[in-house]
């Protein structure tokens, strides 16, 4: 049976693999530079190894498995780690740790690199003092240079994909949405219910742990339904998919239904935390909508379109209808398997400031 990666899975490894491009890059810029500088001759035989094939390919293949593990490492161990401290501090804190993790690898990846030139044994007394050499001489201190520089790029590439999101830096280093673009999108409005009261309940602070906390349980049910957040607008969130892939395997429904599986796992913590358990509902439709990038002091990818102001007004009628999630006939004809829920028909409605009726159904848990 075929190995099948999760949505998780593959989202990481799409955020991993820019590591490696960049190292890898950066290790082909520097050697240029050093090639040209000292026009293809190893000026210094007793401490720099000479660039053959074999060292090439291998230095090529190690830098670029290294890019991949500091990659593996920014994002599955120290991605939520430090997300409490400042953009500086990250940066710092980081910095120091893969500086340590880089000499590490500089002291396997060397005597490799100069058994290889010598073709002789790793074991070899020779490769270990070449190696000694290396540590005190003036290419180890540019070595380092170099790769503090691909550090840095690393990392501040980590931040912003952080800030930004992986797919918003993505689309706007590419120039994806440069020219606008029609797209036939899925999008979900989700607001918390009673938010003011709780606001009230907490204060200001205790209210924005809460919301951060909130956001953040929302994270792996988002991911694995293949969705991706638009915005965050105080207590409520917009979430949007591509239609093809918001109706495969119902993954638009299933992210609010994971959404409130991972609320009903942290209830205790956030009744202890809180005093509080926030609770929420959604509204759910498709549509076209014009997605470009816009903003003279801010770039930003928007979408345009009346599926947005739909989507809002049927997360509105929720409170109105004592319901959860109401969803539009249009995402409901469409989903791979209509049997998979319990759903209530609601009628056919026209929304404030519309033309034409919409049908709605209420989704049960």
């Amino acid at each position: 049976m075929p190995l099948r990666l999760t949505p998780k899975s593959k989202r990481n490894i799409a955020r991993i693999i820019p590591f490696g491009v960049i190292w890898l890059v950066m290790s082909w810029v520097f050697l240029i530079s050093d090639l040209t500088l000292t026009r293809s001759q190893n000026i210094n035989p007793d401490t720099d190894i000479t660039l053959t094939l074999p060292v090439f390919i291998f230095a090529s293949v190690a830098v670029a498995i290294v890019g991949l593990m500091v990659g593996t490492f920014e994002m599955v161990v120290l991605e939520k780690r430090f997300s409490h401290l400042s953009l500086t501090k990250k940066i710092v804190y980081k910095f120091a740790i893969y500086l340590l993790f880089t000499l590490l690898i500089i002291s396997v990846a060397y005597p490799i690199a100069a058994s290889i030139e010598a073709r002789t044994p790793i074991y070899d007394l020779e490769v270990w003092q070449k190696m000694g050499r290396f540590f005190i001489s003036a290419t180890f201190v540019n070595t380092l240079v170099q790769l503090a520089f691909s550090l840095l790029l690393s990392v501040f590439y980590a931040t912003v994909s952080e800030n930004l999101g992986y797919n918003v830096l993505r689309n706007l280093v590419t120039g994806r949405y440069h020219t606008p673009t029609v797209e036939e999108r899925i999008f979900m409005f989700l607001d918390m219910k009673d938010s003011t009261a709780i606001a009230e309940q907490l204060g200001h602070v205790r209210y924005f742990e809460l919301l951060r906390a909130y956001y953040d349980l929302m994270s792996d049910a988002i991911i694995n339904s293949q969705g991706e957040v638009y915005q965050y607008i105080g207590d409520e969130v917009v979430i949007t998919w591509k239609a093809r892939q918001g109706f495969r395997e119902n993954n638009c429904i299933n992210c609010f239904l994971g959404i409130k599986q991972s609320l009903e796992r942290r209830r205790n913590d956030f009744l202890t935390k809180f005093g509080a358990l926030p609770d929420f509902k959604a509204g759910l439709h498709v549509g076209e909508v014009t997605t470009g990038e816009v903003g003279a002091l801010k770039r930003e990818i928007v979408f345009t379109g009346d599926v947005l102001n739909t989507a809002a007004r049927l997360q509105s009628l929720c409170k109105k209808y004592s319901k959860d999630l109401i969803i539009s006939s249009e995402i409901y004809k469409n989903l791979e398997d209509q049997n998979a829920f319990e759903v209530q028909a609601l009628g056919d409605f026209t929304l404030k400031g519309k033309s034409k009726s919409t049908g709605l159904y209420a989704v049960e848990q």
